[in-house]
């Protein structure tokens, strides 16, 4: 199936909810309706005399109201809606719009789909006293020279004195109801054409709803209005030609992505780009770009525990799911205030979709600290690769272009969606910026090698399939690693003698280490003969011994390598060697609960 046709799918399923207001959502709109944002609400009785007028404040929600098809996507031609409309529509202050607002409604009113409400309005509005009654409760915006200024506020209806079916007009079924069956019956009597999406001969959709995603309010998905640069001229004399959808496909399916998109629970924004994910049936399936575990699941010490809660949380999404079950994921942007372009789209079966989640956690996920084992978040690993840092204190925040952002998120659900190679330039990305560790503040720093450290072991398993320990391996033969080790050792040794532990003042190593990466034995000669110079007569003697012996065993363990490679650049595994070293400290410090000084430099490490 395409992206409209599962769009159709999650409107019939969650058709009981078209047209049911619930606080702090934006409802399904039904056929023939839209959701919108009022500016003024006003009070009628049954007979339609005004009884009150006030602004709708910003805070309010959205309402859904009866439209037309072409006075949805309407611009500057007069298109009347059917019930709320503008004060340009319903006050007479343009007699050619309120003639196209009152005959429409007067159509509606006279047929069997009307409701008491629809004809107390229509009255209202006959009688003529709109801009009298907003002048007299003063939310007519008027300039010095008496133009009115606010002609496109939106109005909407309550109608009271009709007992318990009194009330605002959007949350009327009855109302919506009525006017989706007159709608309807109304364009039956068109002509009907194939309907590309139900393969039934359906009364065709000339304009398509704009405004799907709310970043892009007049951009359309579907849209042919250009005839003169070519978009469907050569090809067919009509934009018909290209597809023809039916009104109700049409309604289904753009109503039910808007819903989507407006729905904090299934729909995540990346750099202007709208990701949404979700289950036609009304499953809540995660999010592709967060992973299962979180911070506040219980820490993970070692893999198997942390396959242990992965599956654990596997189990707790699939236990009610059906078999048949699947979810979509779609990506949406416009390059064009009038073209909504769909960047990404897959679908897939809902246990796969989860098994592909739990792989990519499983793969890309490192040691974190005092967090245990967890799977950094693609926004997390976008940042660090191609964002900056801006600010040095704790507040210090990673800042990235919108476009590069949304691209490269977008890469990454992908990668993990369809299990794909994690991709080479993004790994390259972090292992630079890792190598300048000095310009990061404290906490960016740990975020940024755990990151760093996790994507080194997804590339390797995807590319190699080759496992990286998540704990130290301090007899691991290879190079890169014991140098990553010494560096390590090689800071934390002269950090220990710092009086000051805010983590400002670095060390020579951190300093350094692009050298280091470059050319580590002459870097790390340097640096060792710094640190029994400088820092060593300030540690007691039994500290001296200790750094003294594991040094030489690092050492001893590059010089198995060969000595010809005892300069040459490092590879990315240097990180792993010097995170998990650190880590280690970190945990020995926990462990023995050693001094107040030796703990806190830790934590500022």
């Amino acid at each position: 199936m395409g992206l409209l046709q599962k769009a159709i799918e999650t409107y019939d399923a969650m058709s009981c909810l078209a047209g049911v207001s619930t606080a702090g959502e934006e409802p399904l709109a039904p056929i023939g309706h839209i959701v919108t944002k009022p500016d003024i609400e006003i009070t009628i009785d049954a007979e339609g005399n005004f009884l009150q007028a006030r602004a709708v404040g910003k805070e309010e929600p959205k309402i859904i109201i009866p439209v037309t098809e072409d006075s949805a996507g309407r611009t500057s031609a007069a298109k009347a809606h059917a019930l709320c409309d503008s004060i340009a529509y319903i006050s007479g202050l343009y007699p050619d719009k309120t003639a196209l607002y009152t005959t429409g409604l007067k159509e509606w009113a006279d047929s069997d789909y009307s409701s008491p409400k629809v004809i107390a309005i229509l009255r209202y509005v006959n009688a003529g006293t709109l801009l009298r009654n907003l002048d007299d409760a003063q939310l007519l915006k008027r300039d010095k020279d008496g133009n009115i200024q606010n002609e496109k506020a939106l109005i909407c209806w309550i109608v009271n004195g009709l007992g318990e079916e009194s009330g605002p007009v959007w949350n009327d079924k009855k109302v919506l109801k009525g006017f989706e069956d007159f709608y309807l019956a109304k364009k039956s009597s068109e002509s009907a054409e194939l309907c590309m999406l139900s393969g039934k001969m359906l009364c065709p959709a000339v304009q398509h709803i704009k405004g799907v995603i709310s970043l892009n309010g007049n951009a359309k998905i579907i849209s042919a209005n250009d005839n003169a640069n070519f978009t469907y001229r050569g090809r067919f004399e009509k934009p018909e030609q290209a597809v023809s959808i039916g009104y109700i496909s049409s309604q289904k399916a753009h109503n039910a992505l808007k819903w989507l998109a407006a729905n904090e629970g299934t729909r995540i924004v990346y750099g202007g780009r709208t990701f949404i994910c979700w289950n036609p049936q009304g499953n809540q399936p995660p999010m592709p770009s967060l992973s299962l575990l979180g911070f506040s699941d219980q820490p993970a010490a070692d893999m198997t525990k942390y396959k242990e809660l992965l599956r654990k949380k596997l189990l707790g999404y699939t236990v009610n799911l059906p078999d048949n079950a699947d979810v979509v994921i779609a990506a949406f942007d416009a390059a064009t205030t009038g073209r909504l372009a769909v960047a990404y789209y897959n679908e897939l079966q809902y246990s796969d979709f989860l098994e592909r989640l739990v792989y990519w956690d499983e793969t890309c996920c490192f040691l974190n600290g005092g967090y245990g084992i967890q799977a950094p978040t693609l926004l997390d690993i976008v940042r660090f690769a191609f964002g900056t840092q801006r600010g040095q204190d704790d507040k210090a925040k990673m800042e990235i272009d919108d476009k590069i952002l949304s691209q490269h998120m977008q890469r990454l659900i992908s990668c993990r969606v369809d299990q794909a190679v994690f991709p080479l330039d993004i790994m390259r990305a972090l292992v630079i910026k890792a190598e300048n560790l000095q310009i990061y503040n404290p906490i960016n720093r740990g975020r940024l090698l755990f990151t760093v450290c996790s994507v080194i072991r997804k590339y390797k398993i995807d590319t190699l399939k080759e496992e990286c320990q998540v704990a130290l391996e301090p007899e691991k033969k290879d190079r890169s690693y014991q140098y990553g080790r010494l560096l390590a050792v090689l800071e934390r040794a002269e950090r220990s003698t710092y009086e000051d532990n805010d983590g400002k003042r670095e060390t020579n190593a951190i300093r350094m280490q692009q050298v280091f990466v470059r050319r580590p034995a002459y870097a790390s000669k340097i640096i060792i003969e710094q640190l029994k110079t400088a820092y060593y007569p300030k540690l007691s003697a039994g500290s001296r011994v200790f750094y003294d012996r594991l040094i030489g065993q690092i050492l001893e363990e590059i010089s198995e390598c060969g000595e010809q490679d005892f300069n040459k650049p490092l590879g990315e595994n240097y990180l792993l060697g010097y995170y998990l070293q650190k880590n280690s400290f970190y945990k020995k410090n926990s462990s023995e609960t050693s001094t107040v000084n030796n703990t806190e430099d830790e934590n500022n490490e």
